[in-house]
């Protein structure tokens, strides 16, 4: 039964991975496309996680763990070059 719920999983989820990344080609503007980036990276986790489950295999934890991290920072940063226009804040200060 188990094996029957993770492949039914794993198909809604490449279903949805697929309409991520349309979203993410054909999004209207770029924040759609910033969202549809961060779903695409937490649905890549869910599969990940799933095939941790059906293959019995921790290296994929480990990988869904990985993704994770680099979705957040990912997104944090795509964000803020989206709201100020650069990463790196510079000091300007006067030299006397």
């Amino acid at each position: 039964m188990l094996t029957l719920a993770i492949a039914a999983a794993l198909a809604m989820l490449s279903l949805a991975l697929l309409l991520n990344l349309w979203r993410a080609l054909r999004g209207p503007d770029m924040p759609d496309r910033i969202l549809a980036l961060d779903t695409l990276y937490t649905n890549s986790i869910a599969l990940l996680v799933l095939l941790g489950i059906q293959f019995h295999h921790m290296l994929y934890f480990a990988s869904a763990l990985l993704l994770a991290l680099l979705g957040f920072i990912t997104t944090a940063a795509l964000s803020r070059y989206l709201l100020r226009g650069n990463l790196i804040e510079e000091s300007h200060q006067e030299e006397t």
